[in-house]
């Protein structure tokens, strides 16, 4: 694959040696870097949860731990992510410092013209497709998420011999990778995928140990760079799986998972029930302290410390989004203030206590002056706002679904696909088309069909410059979408009956989200200068006495440093 420049090697000699100096040199007060993702966390979020709400918690701060890193933090609160703001575009921004542009990353499923489909199909029924070795692509919709799985109704994704938990790269089934046929069919795995290198990359080839938990083990995409050797330690236990009880585990807040906590739940993936889902992420919460005390993520190896460690939370996300009929049990925020639901609250107070443990674990091994925690998101939610959620797709219509009964969209994104994994659509709606030059036919399509109650519920579209200038040109770009089309707020097209809110898109309440960097040596800030989560790779590189400009996207795009940090 063309676009894929240099697979395995995605530093310079030149970055890694003065990489490689600097660290042997040490880096002052920090010593390590705990990142933290709270999926889903907006920057709104921490002013509510630390100073409290009059109606919630008896008006008590309801995330105690993450207020008490704010007294020694610098608090970036006009940060925005990646957009897309899904995800795998929202991970891949944070740990590379690049854009979507730079990185070819859309969507964890998205599409690329310079491939073919997988051997065999996917769990979530992408593919087959031809691949002829040498021969021009056919282009194909990607996919890194769970259906690359070897079972994705695992927790350990079905990896051969694995512990209950404990897939991994293991559990990722090559057969159902996209090929490219210019590197003779072979299979592009997730760190392949990614086109710019990793702070995980840069700080183990520096001697540093590198560690990731995550929910899927497609997210070994961290890697790139380098490739797997990247991870020294990797947990990802698959989010998507089918729920079990988990011997051993007890959350950060008291509740034993030795059996299933809503066993009345939808128990196809973890991330239908408040409940549930915290005993999942309490796997990654348990891996974290583990690596703290010097193990590994199952406290199997003595290890080291890690130098660059952290996880992702997915319990704030669900508690934003989920509406459990079972239970009659629904999620989210009460008002456009950000006061969140009983439900909500549960879920903040999980994930405050866990990251409270991370504290209480650092001071016990006498780490916690030395280590800078960061904590940000992948993505908000949108919308805060109850009141203006429209709902799944209206009326039966989406972009998408238009553009394919005009014939536009390549059979593996069509909706008329019956055993196709579907388009890139949440509240954002992500357009391959099957020529570049259909584009001004498909837009008066979409422009045609505008209203929220009859159409689309449109709010801008990009394409042609308006796309080019922050992406690349889909006529150069085989990963380059033709049209991105953002709804009015509220509206989403993911189809689902069981939300109430999304990300993915553009939005407000999609993209400002936490940035909190915090050490004891720190004197407290808020910075209202608007920030991108990109800069937080370069900034952990230069908090850890590395060369930021070792990471392919500071010197390809200029990615800066945090401001006054």
């Amino acid at each position: 694959m063309k676009f894929i420049r240099s697979l395995s090697v995605g530093v310079s000699a030149l970055a890694l040696l003065l990489a490689s100096s600097a660290f042997a040199q040490g880096s002052g007060t920090v010593k390590r870097v705990l990142l933290i993702s709270v999926d889903g966390m907006h920057a709104v979020d921490f002013l509510n949860c630390a100073q409290g709400v009059s109606t919630v918690n008896g008006g008590k701060p309801f995330c105690p731990a993450i207020a008490a890193l704010g007294n020694s933090g610098i608090n970036y609160v006009a940060a925005s992510t990646s957009k897309p703001s899904d995800s795998f575009p929202g991970l891949t921004s944070i740990v590379t410092g690049g854009s979507p542009a730079l990185t070819g990353i859309y969507y964890d499923v998205a599409y690329s013209r310079a491939l073919d489909g997988p051997a065999v199909v996917t769990g979530n029924g992408n593919g087959p497709g031809p691949c002829t070795a040498g021969a021009p692509p056919t282009g194909f919709t990607t996919e890194y998420e769970e259906g690359i799985d070897i079972d994705q109704t695992k927790v350990n994704g079905g990896a051969p011999g694995a512990s209950l938990t404990d897939g991994g790269i293991r559990s990722i089934d090559p057969q159902k990778l996209d090929r490219d046929p210019a590197q003779g069919c072979k299979p592009v795995w997730p760190w392949q995928f990614v086109r710019a290198n990793t702070i995980f990359s840069v700080i183990h080839a520096a001697g540093g140990y590198a560690a990731w938990s995550d929910k899927h083990p497609a997210y070994s995409s961290v890697a790139s760079g380098i490739g797997p050797s990247a991870l020294d330690d990797f947990y990802a236990p698959e989010i998507n799986s089918s729920v079990i009880g988990l011997p051993g585990v007890t959350t950060s807040t008291g509740l034993s998972c030795a059996s299933i906590l809503d066993s009345g739940a939808d128990l196809t993936a973890w991330t239908n029930s408040f409940l549930n889902i915290q005993c999942y992420d309490s796997l990654k919460v348990n891996a974290i302290l583990n690596e703290i005390d010097g193990w590994d993520h199952l406290h199997t190896r003595k290890t080291q410390v890690p130098t660059i460690f952290g996880m992702n939370f997915q319990a704030l996300s669900v508690g934003q989004k989920l509406i459990e009929a079972s239970n009659s049990t629904t999620g989210g925020y009460l008002d456009a203030a950000a006061t969140p639901s009983t439900a909500l609250l549960g879920e903040f107070q999980f994930v405050d206590a866990s990251i409270g443990a991370f504290v209480n674990e650092l001071k016990k091994q006498g780490l916690y002056d030395s280590t800078l925690i960061i904590i940000t998101a992948k993505h908000g939610q949108s919308p805060i706002d109850p009141s203006r959620y429209v709902g799944q797709t209206i009326n039966g219509t989406s972009p998408a679904t238009l553009l394919s009964n005009a014939g536009y969209i390549p059979n593996s994104e069509s909706t008329n696909n019956p055993t196709g994994i579907g388009p890139t659509e949440d509240d954002v709606s992500i357009l391959w088309l099957n020529s570049s030059s259909n584009t001004a036919a498909a837009v008066a399509i979409l422009e045609a069909n505008p209203s929220v109650t009859t159409g689309i519920g449109l709010g801008q579209i990009f394409y042609g410059p308006a796309l080019s200038l922050n992406y690349n040109d889909p006529t150069k770009d085989p990963r380059s979408p033709d049209i991105i089309v953002t709804p009015n707020v509220g509206v989403t097209y993911s189809g689902s009956t069981a939300k109430q809110a999304e990300h993915g898109g553009f939005a407000h309440d999609d993209t400002n989200v936490i940035l909190l960097v915090s050490n004891p040596s720190l004197q407290p800030k808020t910075i209202r200068e608007s920030v991108g989560t990109v800069q937080v790779a370069p900034t952990i590189l230069q908090a850890l006495g590395l060369d930021p400009s070792a990471l392919d996207a500071v010197r390809k795009e200029g990615t800066q440093v945090l401001p006054k940090f």
